[in-house]
């Protein structure tokens, strides 16, 4: 699973590294000083990278807890966010990650607790509500065999009941939340593009099909599930591969028990486009017409405006508009 395990000497005696490292023995392992020796080198390349990532285990400085971006939630709650991991163990081609980081290596930070204690801060500072996410800079639930993520934070938000979290995910690795007694709080958001964008741009995703089979049968379990169709981005086929996704997922699954269903353009901050671009400087989706607003770099917004509307009058057709939100 990892070329190296590189391990930061101040958590070395930790229990939790010590119950990870010994359960890859096998893993060559190396111990440095601070994370950003091995992940913040210069000269790195990220693609060689991806074909054989290292697990940097860290702890995690500063601020823990982040206000989230405007526009990125689904209601007027204050919004926050938290990355327990950086980077991803899927190689979307439309993901910002690659542009944020030099590096595809994965750092998992161990201290848990650290974390928790900021998470509780937040918590109490909004008389126990807000709303956070976690999956921004990671996919929560696509490491869980390894960090045991779920087993410590969501016993975290079931002692605030009225603080929401929001787990983003295009994984399957659902095994630790349906052993789990549902945390009524806690929302499993899967992110979905359609089968056309998926072969073409999400590598080593599982498919739809089997995404959406984890989602349906934690519905059954009782947990709150919700769609993400992000990014909405449109090929020579137009709006029936649009058709086809909607109709595949809300057959599968109880529409009126969702808790929200959300859809949001291809976007992502200047600096990162450049960079992605460098790395594929062959690929169709970034020879593709752009627009800059605010920073924000996207594509051409007259054509993907009105397929954004088109996309949501599709979608209006399975859902309601209370439960739909369109992400900024």
């Amino acid at each position: 699973m990892f070329s190296t395990i590189y391990i930061e000497e101040e958590v070395l005696e930790s229990e939790r590294v010590k119950n990870l490292l010994g359960r890859f023995a096998q893993v060559p392992q190396v111990i440095c000083d601070r994370y950003g020796e091995v992940f913040n080198r210069k000269s790195q390349n990220f693609r060689l990278q991806k074909t054989a990532p290292a697990l940097i285990l860290a702890k995690k400085y500063g601020r823990k807890v982040l206000t989230a971006p405007s526009g990125y939630g689904y209601n007027d709650s204050k919004s926050y966010y938290f990355s327990h991991m950086l980077n991803c163990v899927y190689d979307c081609r439309y993901c910002f990650l690659q542009g944020m980081y030099s590096s595809a290596n994965y750092v998992l930070f161990i201290n848990f607790e650290d974390f928790e204690e900021a998470i509780e801060e937040k918590i109490e500072e909004n008389n126990g509500g807000g709303v956070y996410y976690s999956g921004y800079d990671c996919d929560s639930l696509a490491l869980e065999p390894v960090s045991n993520f779920c087993s410590h934070f969501l016993p975290v938000f079931r002692r605030y009941p009225d603080a929401e979290l929001e787990i983003r995910t295009k994984s399957t690795q659902v095994r630790c939340l349906l052993d789990t007694e549902v945390v009524s709080n806690c929302v499993i958001a899967m992110s979905f593009t359609t089968n056309e964008a998926a072969v073409q741009w999400e590598h080593k995703v599982p498919s739809i099909e089997k995404r959406l089979e984890a989602l349906h049968k934690l519905q059954l379990a009782g947990w709150n599930v919700a769609i993400r169709f992000e990014p909405l981005i449109l090929g020579a086929e137009g709006l029936a591969p649009y058709e086809t996704l909607f109709s595949k997922i809300f057959s599968k699954l109880d529409v009126q028990r969702l808790h929200s269903v959300s859809s949001g353009l291809f976007r992502m901050p200047v600096d990162f486009h450049k960079r992605i671009v460098k790395l594929y400087p062959d690929e169709e989706l970034y020879a593709r017409p752009t627009e800059t607003e605010n920073g924000m770099i996207g594509l051409k917004t007259a054509k993907e405006s009105s397929q954004l509307l088109a996309i949501e009058k599709l979608l209006l057709k399975h859902i309601s508009a209370e439960q739909y939100y369109r992400c900024a």
